[in-house]
């Protein structure tokens, strides 16, 4: 008898523990923030698809309203983002500094839901401005991860990603660009280069005003134009409600 009550009750929590486990993986910082909006920036396990698919990100849950998943982030310029397509679309680096979080997470978290985008960045002098999209979305790896953008809103920062909408994603050992030669090569980075760009997010972190090389460097060439390395930049996205 007791040994049926048991297993009843088992039968009946099942249910419960299941929709817990739901709860405990998250598919992006939303989520995160809406279980509990008392939760500080940081960083959180995500699943951007399904219980195998965890990974680390940086949670900004205060920026314009927060619940923002940072996909991509300079700071430092402790990583090198000079790397080929395979690194690219699984991710690298670390959530708690600099990294770039795979082209396949960020298409499995633009797919299915409309997302916008925030960029925030920072030069030497500490002057912080941002740009604001109202659409962003990334296609799949067969069409070669196609950016979509749209809905700019100004932050002080200009807009310089629209140049690149519609575009393929590019790096060193995977020309997708429309230019005649290698954007990636060229500006040492990867990115949805154009003819090539008008942003280079990771490209070689330098410090500040440099003519060395041109264009090359973390750039957002509406702001400080393409001899200019910001001292910080972050990509971040959140599902629209």
């Amino acid at each position: 008898m007791k040994l049926k009550l048991v297993s009843v009750f088992l039968l009946l929590l099942a249910p419960l523990l299941a929709s817990c486990q739901k709860l405990l993986q998250p598919v992006d910082c939303s989520a995160i923030y809406q279980q509990d909006k008392s939760k500080p920036s940081g960083v959180y396990t995500i699943y951007p698809a399904g219980e195998r698919s965890a990974v680390e990100v940086y949670c900004d849950m205060t920026s314009e309203g927060g619940r923002w998943t940072v996909f991509q982030r300079r700071m430092d310029g402790t990583v090198n983002f000079y790397r080929g397509w395979d690194q690219y679309k699984i991710g690298f680096g670390n959530a708690a500094g600099e990294y770039w979080l795979g082209l396949d997470n960020i298409h499995y978290l633009t797919n299915n839901k409309k997302s916008e985008l925030l960029v925030d960045m920072e030069d030497f002098e500490g002057k912080k401005v941002f740009a604001r999209y109202s659409s962003f979305s990334v296609g799949a790896e067969c069409d070669g991860f196609v950016l979509n953008v749209s809905g700019f809103i100004n932050g002080g920062a200009g807009d310089s990603l629209s140049y690149h909408n519609r575009m393929k994603f590019s790096t060193f050992d995977k020309d997708q660009d429309n230019s005649g030669g290698n954007c990636a090569t060229s500006q040492l980075g990867a990115f949805w280069y154009n003819t090539c760009h008008h942003s280079n997010p990771n490209g070689v972190y330098r410090w500040g005003v440099d003519k060395t090389l041109y264009a090359v460097g973390v750039e957002w060439a509406h702001w400080k134009g393409y001899n200019y390395s910001l001292k910080t930049i972050s990509m971040k996205i959140r599902p629209v409600l």
